[in-house]
């Protein structure tokens, strides 16, 4: 099963779909931490998401890039966090970066959606601000924006998390 989780920053998405992920069932728990660590603000980040995981049975790997390459064992939980992150980590990569990201990006939550159990893709809402950017960041909005929609269309289920409340978009058929 594919969900997308999606959010504006501080929504309470990602304990929503940590949520998910814990009462699944599935004893088996990965998270794939895709923020590249740059300063202190991305250390405190890193930290509040580590205490909120606390207790859960997460197992955490390390996914800044390469989703494509990595494993996960077969029928675990996995949750993504987060798919903003991993495809600015892909997009802006010095070598093999720009449009090529879509492809790599989408075919390693492809894969490890095949492979899991579960996936909970969580992602950010950045689209609302109304601000101009630079071409390159315009860029980059764009290319999450086709992966947020090919990853909708392929989810079982789609929540929008809005000041703490789940607001389901799709939700699986029986």
């Amino acid at each position: 099963m594919l969900i997308l989780v999606s959010g504006g920053s501080g929504s309470g998405k990602s304990e929503f779909a940590e949520g998910l992920v814990v009462s699944s069932g599935l004893s088996e728990r990965m998270y794939l931490a895709t923020m590249q660590v740059w300063d202190i603000e991305s250390v405190r980040r890193v930290e509040r998401h580590r205490q909120m995981r606390a207790g859960k049975g997460f197992a955490t790997l390390e996914c800044p890039t390469g989703l494509d390459r990595l494993e996960v064992p077969a029928g675990s939980a996995v949750l993504l966090e987060d798919l903003s992150n991993l495809s600015a980590n892909e997009y802006f990569a010095p070598v093999g970066g720009g449009k090529a990201a879509f492809d790599r990006v989408l075919a390693g939550i492809e894969q490890t959606a095949a492979r899991a159990g579960l996936l909970v893709v969580v992602t950010n809402e950045l689209f609302s601000d109304g601000v101009r950017y630079d071409p390159e960041t315009a860029a980059y909005l764009e290319l999450l924006a086709d992966l947020n929609r090919a990853i909708a269309a392929r989810s079982d289920q789609v929540y929008e998390v809005v000041c703490g409340i789940p607001v389901a978009w799709k939700e699986a058929k029986p």
